[in-house]
């Protein structure tokens, strides 16, 4: 691919983008108080865009204008909450669809099937016993 300089403004610009985001940025620093650890977990958004053009000139010099530009959104959506072995997410938007719904609920469900496992094999081991 041929370097022109809206190549270059758009490598620029991405270049930039990349460093202010990163993973950290949207699973968080995890932060301990007592047996209870948060994980804050963010959405990321972002968009770019750029152009130019090879401007007329009379001289003998390439004349080009052109910009770039960029934005980043980072909104936070939840917590993951790890207190007494059991892990759950904690939303902090309403939730915009019956997947995200679904989604929430998963680890909230597999805590309860493991509780229900494990009384049904404790329950199975004091009737062999008897």
């Amino acid at each position: 691919m041929k370097e022109t300089p809206v190549n270059k403004i758009m490598e620029n610009t991405l270049e930039k983008m990349r460093q202010m985001v990163d993973v950290s940025t949207i699973i968080g620093e995890p932060m301990t108080t007592g047996d209870t650890t948060l994980i804050p977990v963010s959405k990321v958004s972002y968009g770019f865009t750029s152009g130019g053009t090879d401007l007329p000139s009379k001289q003998n010099a390439e004349l080009f204008g052109g910009g770039g530009g960029g934005g980043i959104t980072i909104t936070p959506v939840a917590f993951i909450v790890i207190q007494g072995g059991k892990v759950r997410m904690m939303q902090i938007n309403n939730y915009t669809s019956s997947a995200d719904r679904a989604i929430a609920m998963i680890p909230e469900l597999i805590d309860k099937l493991t509780e229900l496992i494990s009384s049904k094999d404790s329950v199975e081991k004091e009737e062999t016993a008897e």
